[in-house]
């Protein structure tokens, strides 16, 4: 169960179940390998979403299987930590 901030609202999750991520970095070729890098047991799905107007920021989105909250948050986690990626959402 997760709690949302600010309000009284409370999102419970099935799992397994499919979880997207946003990922955003600088360079397409680094951001698709630090996704290989972090998801190594589950299949997952990896396309462009957008660009910033000067081009420098590129977003892409992450569908893939989780297993539990841990496994989750986990995957949260590493890709954060990844130099390749600057924000994860």
């Amino acid at each position: 169960m997760i709690i949302l901030p600010g309000n009284n609202c409370k999102l419970t999750l099935e799992y397994p179940c499919l979880w997207k991520y946003k990922v955003i970095g600088y360079n397409e070729g680094s951001i698709r390998k630090a996704v290989e890098e972090v998801i190594t047991e589950e299949a997952f799905a990896i396309s462009f979403s957008n660009m910033s107007t000067t081009g420098k920021y590129l977003c892409f989105n992450i569908e893939t299987e989780v297993r539990d909250e841990n496994h989750r948050m986990t995957t949260y986690e590493a890709l954060k930590k990844h130099s390749a990626i600057k924000i994860v959402l």
